[in-house]
């Protein structure tokens, strides 16, 4: 016990032993694969830098932000050119990587979509376009409704084409969220989540779980378009579909931390999959964009949950770090 000058003993006259605690994770340089950083404000982008962020993918195919209903693929191609057009300022601004993820997503019905996989060829030549995506099946769309197997189509031309140009493919899988309780008032939809909500279409698959079905439904593309698994990084894993990709395939899997509030997966899902599966196949992002209340310091405060969770530091920078950048092939 030491002795403490102090008018009483304190918490500090108690103390056993103190733990060697990780210094290095306080520097520790992170990689976001999955975020929508060119719809955030200067402000944000500059947070993201201040808390270690080495290299981004800023994913331009959001269908969100799409600014006609219905969508043509006039309206994604503004999407990727934007983006395009940004990234070196961007850069040049705060310092981090900046590359480019571009897609076709399928949360929405593009009116003629053959326009968009004829045109990526030439996008997926550009040095800062790093991979195709996000995309993949979803159960249901905003405003349109786009059949299964039209949408599978789709996501297996551009995996294709990932094939092609040796590009990893970044997977939109649906999340299955928990219900949280309460609903809000119709007329005010979700606070934080800046969408039409009464547009949602009706689903295209149905039973006991769509969401897991429609990850099944991107794997088959997947094998279709002779993609090898380790170019697939599925975004959005959690407990619904962790298993089944863990044990059926060899994809990549990327838990998405920056909304969990709306999700509900957060870093301890992150350390039960590591614990469970090892850390060769796991990532973490953060999926922040304008239209959802995010956080661009999500990943940093991961480092810090993980080892409070018991992930040791190797093992948390094979996570961040070092499976992004031999992924998707960062410079940084």
């Amino acid at each position: 016990m030491t002795d403490y000058p102090t008018s009483r003993p304190t918490d500090a006259a108690y103390l056993g032993e103190q733990p060697e605690l990780p210094r290095e994770l306080l520097n520790l340089p992170w990689i976001d694969i999955h975020n929508h950083a060119h719809t955030l404000s200067w402000e944000d982008r500059e947070r993201y830098a201040l808390s270690g962020c080495q290299s981004m993918m800023m994913v331009a195919s959001g269908y969100h932000w799409t600014p006609y209903k219905p969508v043509s693929a006039d309206d994604i191609r503004f999407l990727w050119d934007d983006a395009i057009n940004r990234r070196a300022a961007i850069e040049r601004n705060h310092f981090f990587e900046a590359k480019l993820g571009l897609g076709v997503h399928t949360g929405v019905r593009i009116e003629n979509p053959d326009e968009l996989l004829d045109a990526m060829a030439e996008y997926c030549e550009l040095p800062e376009v790093i991979a195709i995506g996000e995309t993949g099946v979803t159960p249901g769309q905003h405003v349109a409704s786009w059949d299964v197997d039209s949408q599978q189509a789709v996501v297996q031309a551009q995996m294709e084409l990932a094939d092609e140009h040796d590009l990893p493919v970044l997977l939109h899988t649906p999340n299955q969220s928990s219900d949280g309780g309460r609903s809000y008032r119709s007329e005010l939809a979700v606070p934080g989540y800046e969408k039409n909500t009464s547009l949602g279409a009706d689903p295209v698959l149905d039973g006991d779980n769509p969401a897991l079905e429609s990850v099944k439904r991107d794997v088959e593309a997947m094998r279709d378009a002779g993609l090898d698994d380790r170019q697939v990084v599925a975004s959005h894993a959690d407990d619904n579909n962790t298993e089944y990709l863990m044990e059926e395939t060899e994809c990549y899997l990327s838990y998405t931390i920056g909304h969990s509030w709306l999700i509900g997966v957060t870093a301890e899902d992150v350390a039960d999959a590591i614990d469970e599966y090892g850390p060769e196949r796991i990532m973490v992002d953060t999926d922040c964009a304008n239209v959802l209340r995010t956080d661009p310091f999500a990943l940093k405060r991961a480092i810090f949950e993980l080892y409070r969770y018991g992930i040791d530091e190797d093992a948390i920078r094979q996570v961040v770090l070092e499976n992004p950048r031999t992924v998707f092939d960062f410079e940084s």
